[in-house]
């Protein structure tokens, strides 16, 4: 008895789910007829041609001076701050870095019969040694170096360094009676 009265009543509800639905609202037909005026918050632009007539043509000579004169000032500013910087950033290549000195002599060695026209530089930063070559203002320009090396040393890398900038003079320096 149970089993039917639950075989009927599954029954009822799977016809009443599979009732075709009817969607609420009204249909496609009763925006026939709308239409929306926009005109008022469209953005309108003058024409071109009365732009271009309109407008004084002012002499380029004067206002091209003034701005040479300005971009000379900060030319000029710009170079002075630079110089009186001790260092400048940029990138090395870095071939070797470790602790073992005769290494760091002997890789170095090395990079001068193999690549004599590069700049090798060895320094010490306690407690390992580093082998760079060449000093460059962006890692692109490193990028050249960088390829050349790595077919005899793959462990070499570019990194970012600062370098001591030549002929810097000190602007202010200490005297030993002011120490």
């Amino acid at each position: 008895m149970k089993s039917t009265l639950l075989g009927i009543l599954v029954l009822v509800l799977l016809i009443s789910s599979c009732a075709p639905l009817r969607k609420s609202g009204s249909g496609p037909d009763s925006f026939a007829n709308y239409r929306e005026d926009l005109s008022e918050t469209l953005i309108t632009f003058p024409d071109l041609r009365e732009q271009t007539s309109s407008q004084v043509t002012s002499p380029s000579g004067d206002s091209q001076l003034a701005v040479d004169a300005d971009l000379r000032v900060a030319l000029d500013k710009f170079r002075d701050g630079n110089r009186s910087e001790r260092t400048w950033s940029g990138f090395t290549v870095l071939v070797y870095s470790g602790v073992d000195r005769d290494l760091a002599f002997k890789t170095r060695n090395e990079l001068y019969t193999a690549f004599p026209e590069m700049k090798v530089d060895m320094q010490y930063q306690q407690p390992r040694y580093l082998v760079k070559v060449g000093k460059f203002i962006n890692r692109i320009e490193a990028q050249s170096y960088y390829h050349q090396l790595r077919s005899q040393f793959p462990a070499s890398r570019i990194i970012q360094d600062r370098f001591q900038r030549e002929g810097y003079v000190n602007p202010d320096p200490i005297q030993d009676g002011e120490r």
